[in-house]
């Protein structure tokens, strides 16, 4: 029973909750529930401290392996080694903290959409009292601009209507009634319902609280929010994954060249300095803080573009995105209705403009027409404002509707005719109203005119065409034939069925006032005028961004609580929905289970009238099919789906707190276009994390190979462990920071997304890259020692340089793997040069300076010596262009041939 509310009878309803229709419940009757039930509130889990955000950023793997070699430094009182080993592990863990210092507020936002007060009836009077002070049984007063304090049924109503696009997904506000609604009937389909954070737009009623708490449709929601766990980002998952092979290798490198040494009756003191030095060279210090530098500087960057990332991994997710799950209203649509055509007798006429402002031409078919040059049409508009009880006005730039949004289009229309309400309402002055209701399906006025009294009819197309005698054409009212009645039926059920919503508009001339002012009395003998045809329509934008995503091999899915009908033509309309594809609505998702919707969801484009937990069981089928999912979203009902998805996209004007706490990014405009530009920016900064982590650990895999050869070979240790750990934090971490924010190569959103970020070929390049790195820096440690003869702080200082330079060189490398650099342009980057040009002072620093001698086990070299130095070094960079220029050469033989 408690299920099913929407679909019991009032007498029912009275019976199992002991109360009543008149009296409501009695005070100790309500003080006893709200004891044995709980206050009307959401239930708040305690969301993470400070504190324990801080200790989050020393989880990873590869921060605790950083924070093992700073014991080891320091165990060998190797203080600076360590020092600079801790002071990047902090700094990291700063970074990080400050990013991700948000609290978990999404309760507290949907405590905002309670109403603080409620006005109740108790022992049979009128009550206003603290919303958390309602309980199960209590009799509501609700009347327009009412938020509502609980899920209740409706027992009374008088053209009493409820906006719950935020709960549903349905633009339009909902008429409730008091009848049973089917039992199998969505949310968003139970008229019969009132619920907890929606408002109440017009009309008034009573109803019975049937659920109270974390017990409402809004507190479940509250529960979905709750119980999705938080999980890794792509990114973070393979540096991980990658991180921990890196160490394993490490380690059998460290095991093989030390107990060599000692098979050779090596010093155990040397090797075990080598060894350090081998796990110095392997591990990326610079790595967690460059990757988290450089998405923080692609946040500050998203935000020019209209995108707020709250969550700093997410930047990077997102650019990995392979599937959009977007809401439509409000985000695929403008959530303003908008009148798109109209007929007058035998005429179509189509009206360009979105939304509310009073923007538009008319068109009779492709001719751009002035709207006054039909009398039928102007007769047709001004009965659409004087039946009407909404106003349009400005607000700041913008224009915005009081009261019902169908009303508001009709009002659009007619000013972009240049007909407004206040001149017309002067001329036309309002005698009586018969308000709209469910069961006449119409609204009727009388108004005051020169000749006497006219009424004005709007409604149902089906339900006033009975109605009507006589049709207009061309300014002259003519007997309506059956021909000419099946004729408009028929122009009506092709406009239905492009997903518009249909007004007819019908007036009559009366001689006097009636005594009473009765429906059957007054809504008799009509005059057809004509159609009006309306829809919340697409954004102008969004068709072009969803064929971004198509080219970008991102598949876009409508996800709405709107009806089938409406939310296919939108979908057809944006190029979402395509040949072959189905639309599902959330009754047919019911009949699935979770494994049968996890074989199908690939083949639907679109799901309608579907809840707050059809959303979560969809983006957790995309997730199962491997899709990095994407969910944006403005309504209360997006919340969870919107934490459940990889990165969840809110709307920043139209979106309720709820959404945005739950979201990993904010649309600031609410433009899907502008998720398309962040997708494109995400890419860009993944690309970019590609080139510096590629960087890193190719300079790293040179300075193994340089340990390992020259232990294998039985030479002197070409490095100390300082000079690599310089290398990996002082010279690499510029660079690398400088490739972070490396311009976006061109055609990158017509090339498919890949979500791997180590492949064979990325291994193959860096083993290579890795492999003359180390070329580079033993043939320069070599030529000093055995060739120029110099004493091994020379040869030490001299392979140091080259180790420095050659990294150097290969960070011009890594801009493209496709393009040279003199394609791209040696200076398009100037960031990068500019952190070689530093880098390279900070070199010549710790070589000339005697403050740095004694640290760094340096010696000062000659010009010539830096002459031959960059030379060797400048290997690396030679050896990668012949590596890219292969396949272009093979390119253009096959273009040739």
């Amino acid at each position: 029973m408690t299920q099913h509310w929407h679909a019991a009878s009032i007498e029912e309803i009275v019976q199992v909750l002991s109360t009543g229709l008149s009296r409501g419940l009695s005070a100790s009757e309500a003080s006893q529930r709200l004891l044995r039930d709980g206050p009307n509130e959401l239930k708040e889990k305690k969301g993470p401290t400070a504190f324990g955000i801080f200790l989050d950023q020393f989880k990873d793997f590869i921060i605790w392996v950083l924070i093992g070699a700073a014991a080891v430094s320091g165990f060998l009182k190797e203080w600076i080694d360590a020092l600079a080993i801790i002071a990047i592990v902090i700094l990291n863990a700063i970074l990080g903290f400050i990013q991700e210092y948000r609290a978990e507020k999404a309760l507290a936002a949907l405590k905002k959409l309670s109403a603080p007060r409620a006005k109740i009836i108790r022992d049979g009077a009128v009550r206003f009292v603290p919303s958390r002070e309602v309980v199960v049984g209590d009799l509501l007063e609700l009347e327009a601009g009412d938020h509502v304090p609980a899920d209740a049924r409706i027992t009374v109503s008088y053209v009493l209507k409820a906006q719950e696009a935020a709960l549903t997904g349905e633009s339009l506000p909902v008429e409730k009634r008091p009848d049973p609604a089917p039992e199998n009937a969505s949310l968003g389909d139970r008229f019969s319902m009132v619920y907890q954070g929606t408002i109440l737009t017009s009309g008034k009623g009573r109803a019975v609280a049937v659920a109270t708490g974390m017990q409402t449709e809004l507190g479940k929601i509250a529960e979905l929010v709750q119980t999705v766990e938080e999980e890794t980002t792509p990114l973070k998952e393979r540096l991980e994954k990658f991180g921990k092979i890196l160490v394993y290798i490490c380690f059998g490198i460290v095991a093989v060249v030390f107990f060599l040494g000692l098979w050779r009756k090596g010093d155990p003191l040397e090797l075990f300095l080598t060894a350090v030095s081998l796990a110095v060279a392997a591990i990326p210090e610079g790595l967690p803080a460059v990757v988290t530098i450089s998405l923080a500087l692609g946040v500050q960057r998203m935000v020019k573009r209209n995108a707020l990332i709250r969550k700093l991994p997410s930047v990077e997710t997102l650019g990995s995105a392979t599937v959009i799950c977007s809401d439509k209203t409000g985000t695929l649509t403008k959530n303003e209705m908008t009148v798109r055509a109209m007929v007058v007798g035998q005429k179509l006429l189509t009206v360009s403009g979105r939304g509310y402002a009073p923007e538009g031409k008319y068109h009779h078919g492709e001719t751009e027409v002035s709207p006054k040059e039909f009398s039928d049409v102007e007769l047709l508009l001004r009965i659409g404002i004087l039946c009407n009880s909404a106003h349009l006005q400005k607000k700041g730039n913008d224009w915005e509707v009081i009261g019902d949004p169908t009303e508001g289009a009709l009002l659009t229309v007619a000013a972009k005719a240049g007909l407004w309400k206040k001149e017309l309402e002067e001329a036309f002055p309002l005698v009586a109203e018969i308000p709209f209701d469910s069961e006449r399906k119409k609204m009727s006025v009388i108004r005051k005119e020169e000749e006497g009294l006219v009424v004005f009819v709007k409604g149902a197309p089906d339900i006033v065409l009975k109605e009507c005698t006589h049709w207009m054409i061309d300014g002259e009212a003519r007997p309506l034939k059956e021909e000419d009645r099946e004729a408009i039926l028929n122009k009506n059920a092709e406009l239905a069925t492009q997903a518009l919503r249909v007004l007819m508009i019908a007036y009559r001339r009366i001689s006097e006032l009636p005594r009473r002012i009765e429906p059957q009395m007054i809504e008799k003998d009509l005059v057809y005028v004509g159609l009006l045809a309306m829809m919340d329509p697409p954004r102008e934008e969004v068709k072009r961004a969803v064929s971004d995503c198509v080219e970008a091999g991102i598949r876009s899915v409508m996800i709405t609580g709107d009806h089938p009908n409406t939310a296919s033509a939108i979908a057809k309309e944006l190029g979402i929905l395509r040949g072959g594809e189905e639309v599902l609505t959330g009754a047919q998702l019911d009949t699935l289970s979770q494994e049968a919707l996890e074989s199908k969801v690939k083949n639907i484009s679109v799901y309608a009238r579907v809840s707050a937990e059809h959303k979560l069981r969809i983006v957790k089928a995309w997730k199962k099919q491997g899709a990095i999912v994407a969910m944006t979203g403005d309504g209360v009902n997006d919340a969870p789906a919107v934490k459940e998805a990889h990165i969840g996209v809110a709307m920043g004007i139209t979106g309720t707190d709820v959404t945005k706490e739950a979201s990993d990014m904010v649309v600031t405009d609410d433009n899907f276009a502008s998720i398309v530009a962040a997708v494109e920016e995400g890419r860009a900064i993944f690309e970019n994390i590609k080139k510096f982590v590629f960087y890193l650990l190719s300079c790293n895999a040179g300075e193994v190979l340089t340990m390992f050869v020259a232990a294998l070979l039985g030479w002197p240790l070409p490095l100390f462990p300082i000079h690599i750990l310089w290398v990996n934090i002082a010279t690499d971490g510029l660079p690398a920071l400088a490739l972070g924010v490396d311009p976006v190569e061109p055609g990158l959103m017509k090339r498919r997304s890949t979500t791997e970020l180590i492949t064979p070929t990325f291994l193959r390049r860096m083993v290579g890259i890795g492999s003359l790195i180390a070329l580079s820096t033993l043939l320069g440690f070599a030529f000093v020692l055995w060739i120029e003869k110099e004493d091994l702080g020379r040869a030490r200082t001299f392979a140091f340089g080259v180790l420095v330079l050659s990294q150097l060189f290969h960070s011009l490398n890594c801009r493209s793997e496709r393009l040279s650099i003199f394609t791209l342009g040696l200076f398009s980057n100037m960031k990068l040069i500019g952190a070689i040009l530093i880098s390279f002072i900070l070199q010549n620093i710790i070589v000339y300076f005697p403050w740095a001698w004694p640290v760094f086990k340096t010696e000062p070299l000659s010009m010539l010596d830096w002459g031959i130095m960059v030379a060797v070094s400048s290997l690396p960079l030679w050896g990668m262009e012949i590596v890219k220029a292969l396949p272009r050469a093979g390119s253009s033989r096959r273009s040739l041939e």
